[in-house]
C-alpha cells in the first residue's frame, strides 16, 4: 500500500497551509530533541555541562561561526565543564 501513496500524491495538489506546515515539522522536531536530551535525566530536570555546551553552541551560531567551530566549542565546553566536576 505504501507505494499508492506515491504515485497518488503526484497527481493530487495539496494545500499550501500543509505543504507550508510539513516543511516546519524537521526543524521543530529537531530543536525538541535536543532540549530533551540536554535538559532530561530520565524522569528529572536536569542542567549540568551539557547545557553550557549547548549555551556555548548557541552563542556560536548567534556569531554565525562556521559550522565546525559550532561543535568544537560545544563539545570542548561540555568537556571542560565534566573534566573540571
Amino acid at each position: 500500500f505504501k507505494p499508492v501513496g506515491l504515485f497518488a500524491l503526484d497527481r493530487i495538489r495539496l494545500p499550501e497551509a500543509f505543504t507550508t506546515l510539513t516543511s516546519l515539522l524537521p526543524p521543530a522536531l529537531l530543536a525538541a530533541l535536543v532540549v530533551v536530551q540536554t535538559f532530561a535525566g530520565g524522569t528529572t530536570l536536569v542542567v549540568d555541562a551539557r547545557a553550557a555546551g549547548l549555551t556555548a553552541g548557541l552563542v556560536a551560531v548567534a556569531l554565525r561561526a562556521p559550522f565546525l567551530v559550532v561543535v568544537i566549542s560545544a563539545a570542548g565546553t561540555t568537556a571542560l565543564l565534566r573534566a573540571l566536576t
